[in-house]
C-alpha cells in the first residue's frame, strides 16, 4: 500500500520579479490547489516558506521562501517537524525537458540538473520522493538556461501551462487517496491537439 501525501511542495523563487517567470510553475499550481482545497498560506519563518493546511486533511503544501537552490532547508524543518517521510512528499517543478502543456509524475528518478531538486535531495539524502514535472519547453541552446527560466512565458506558452495544470488538478482526488497509477495515467496523457476549423 502506497502511503498518502501529506506534503505538497512547489518550487519557485520568492519576490514579485520572479513571481511570472517560467521557473515558478510550481508555486502557481500549489497556489491554484490551495484554492481548490479552501486553504490559506501564511508565512512561516521557521519552516522558510509559506505554509497552508488543507482542512480536515493531514496534508501541508509549502513553497519555500528560500530562494531555488536551497529549496531543501525548508522542505527539511517542515519534514522533520511534522515527521513527514520523502515517499509522502510530492515536489512540483518546472521542467525544461517537456513542452508547455506536458506533464509527468512520477517517483524518484534523476535530478535533470534542477537546482530545487538537488538542494532537496541532499537535505533529505533521498531521491526517493514524488515530482510532477510542469513542462515549460527549452530555449534550444543549454547557455540561455538561466534566462530563459527567469523570464515569462509567452502569451501562448502560458495558455498551454495553465491548461496542463488544470489537468493536474483534475487528477488531485487520485492523488489524495494514494491511487498513483490512475493519477498518473491521467497526468501523463498527452494533451489533445486544438481542434482547428477547416478553411
Amino acid at each position: 500500500m502506497q502511503a498518502p501525501l501529506r506534503l505538497i511542495v512547489g518550487l519557485g523563487n520568492p519576490g514579485a520579479d520572479y513571481s511570472e517567470t517560467r521557473h515558478n510553475a510550481g508555486f502557481w499550481f500549489c497556489e491554484r490547489l490551495a484554492r481548490e482545497l479552501g486553504a490559506s498560506f501564511a508565512r512561516e519563518s521557521r519552516y522558510h516558506g509559506w505554509v497552508a493546511q488543507a482542512r480536515d486533511a493531514n496534508l501541508w503544501l509549502l513553497m519555500p521562501s528560500t530562494f531555488m537552490n536551497d529549496s531543501g532547508r525548508a522542505v527539511q524543518a517542515l519534514a522533520h517537524f511534522y515527521r513527514v517521510a520523502p515517499e509522502e512528499m510530492l515536489v512540483v517543478h518546472d521542467e525544461l525537458d517537456l513542452p508547455p502543456g506536458q506533464l509527468r509524475l512520477k517517483f524518484g528518478g534523476g535530478l535533470g540538473g534542477h537546482n530545487g531538486l538537488k538542494s532537496i535531495t541532499a537535505h533529505l539524502g533521498t531521491q526517493d520522493y514524488w515530482r510532477l514535472r510542469i513542462g515549460i519547453g527549452h530555449p534550444g541552446d543549454r547557455n540561455e538556461v538561466i534566462n530563459y527560466v527567469l523570464k515569462p512565458p509567452r502569451k501562448e506558452e502560458a495558455l498551454e501551462i495553465d491548461t496542463a495544470i488544470d489537468r493536474a488538478l483534475l487528477a488531485w482526488p487520485q492523488l489524495a487517496k494514494a491511487d498513483f497509477n490512475a493519477a498518473t495515467q491521467k497526468i501523463n496523457a498527452r494533451p489533445a491537439p486544438p481542434n482547428k476549423e477547416a478553411t
